[in-house]
């Protein structure tokens, strides 16, 4: 029976073989790992609620975007007159409220100074929490569904965390709630400082540890280092800039988007990426548990000029905008971040055609892809399920 010895040879072979592929037997080969700093896959925050379908920091907002899926609820805290945290984008909330509309609040328009640069309008600040339950929030952004305007309350910080707390009960999954501190000094000169407010409703929900499924983020540097010593909670270090130079790809700066404004205050005149060289990245992470930069200091976008200096129109369209400009070759900042600790989650994902580089090919999922791919811990999305989806789509390509 001369077949029996080459049948085994070739049993024996494939076995070498398959092995070789995955081990045991498998031929499937072994999933790669996640490239995050805690070896997780990355987090999806959802960006002011689901503001991608509802107006910004509304509780419906905020349950939408969680049962979508996030990880993480991001409500910007601003004051009430009487001290009580609401979630706003901003202390001028004309934009983001139906109090244009209401003859009642008329006499309190009125101008300010916001990080130095004066502004007019209407003011949490100005009013109690009593009368902002009288306004209705509405959708700041002309392109997306106005269909909702008027329906739905501003919420306290306490009614977001308790909303995080039912949901995540309902769902039997952690929801995190990630608040950002708007415009600190701003709040500290009108005698309304936000962090001992915000500490205290954590403590009161018993959000007080590390591991608790909270995180603190600010565009300034002194609130967070007031911070640090008085919460174990994990602390972001946000990084902002004014706009972008396509012949470079870099960040540019322009008042008030050059620096942290408590740095303008204190005479200190480096910009926000002086915050994310490897000296400042080491310097962050003595307060900070993470940094959170705009999205063009990982993935600078750059365009096609001609011989007289003048920006293509790449996508034909007749304009010449960023959905000409194409993703030019990543920074080393996800990997600079991670050397030195910290995570590092970026902002803002949108679905919208025209906020989407002209080499995505009009499909948010490549975007969110490249930016997994490069190891970024978290993104902040406006589409919190196209977010997942994409999320999704990486798990799988890992073969996770």
């Amino acid at each position: 029976m001369r077949f029996r010895p080459l049948l085994l040879t070739a049993i024996a072979s494939t076995v070498l073989l398959l092995t070789a592929c995955g081990g045991d037997g498998d031929s499937h080969p072994a999933p790669k790992a996640f490239k995050t700093l805690d070896g997780k896959q990355p987090l999806v925050i959802a960006h002011r609620g689901a503001s991608g379908y509802l107006p910004d920091h509304t509780l419906e907002g905020y349950r939408k975007a969680i049962e979508m899926g996030a990880d993480f609820i991001e409500p910007d805290l601003v004051a009430t007159k009487d001290g009580v945290l609401i979630a706003r984008h901003e202390p001028n909330i004309t934009g983001t409220t139906d109090i244009q509309s209401r003859p009642e609040f008329a006499a309190y328009k009125t101008k300010k100074m916001v990080d130095g640069v004066e502004e007019e309008g209407w003011f949490a600040t100005d009013l109690t929490l009593e009368q902002i339950k009288q306004l209705r929030a509405v959708q700041p952004l002309a392109e997306r569904d106005q269909s909702h305007n008027g329906k739905y309350q501003i919420p306290t910080f306490e009614e977001v965390l308790q909303l995080a707390r039912d949901e995540g009960a309902k769902q039997g999954r952690s929801i995190g709630v990630y608040p950002e501190t708007k415009h600190p000094t701003y709040h500290q000169d009108a005698g309304l400082a936000l962090e001992d407010r915000l500490l205290a409703l954590l403590d009161k929900y018993k959000l007080t540890r590390k591991d608790s499924p909270v995180i603190i983020q600010s565009f300034e540097t002194a609130n967070l280092k007031y911070l640090r010593p008085k919460t174990q909670v994990r602390l972001v270090q946000l990084v902002d800039g004014n706009d972008i130079d396509y012949r470079t790809g870099k960040v540019t700066y322009e008042a008030p988007y050059d620096r942290p404004y408590d740095w303008t205050r204190a005479g200190r005149t480096d910009n926000f990426d002086a915050l994310l060289t490897p000296a400042g990245l080491k310097e962050v992470a003595t307060y900070a548990d993470g940094v959170g930069p705009w999205k063009p200091y990982i993935v600078p976008m750059v365009g096609q000029f001609d011989a007289s200096g003048n920006m293509l129109d790449v996508n034909k369209d007749g304009k010449v905008n960023g959905m000409d400009a194409s993703s030019g070759t990543p920074t080393t900042l996800i990997g600079d971040a991670h050397k030195a600790g910290l995570a590092i989650h970026t902002w803002t994902f949108r679905n919208e055609a025209r906020r989407l580089a002209h080499d995505y090919q009009g499909n948010p999922t490549n975007e969110y892809l490249q930016f997994f791919r490069l190891g970024i811990d978290g993104v902040f999305s406006d589409f919190t399920d196209t977010a997942v989806a994409a999320r999704q789509a990486y798990v799988k390509e890992l073969g996770r």
